[in-house]
């Protein structure tokens, strides 16, 4: 897998990992512990990407 390849694999669940929370925290019913989770994983994937991108810079 190219590192493009790699870049945009991230950004989409990056992007999934977004509509997720956003739906989370738009029902009151969604515990803190699975927000905080999706918030990690969130942090997680943006951090990799950003490892990525400085790299190759």
């Amino acid at each position: 897998m190219t590192i493009e390849a790699h870049l945009a694999t991230l950004e989409r669940k990056h992007g999934a990992l977004e509509r997720e929370l956003n739906e989370a925290l738009a029902h009151p019913s969604s515990s803190d512990r699975d927000i905080a989770t999706l918030k990690r994983r969130k942090l997680r994937i943006k951090d990799e990407i950003e490892k990525i991108r400085s790299s190759v810079h």
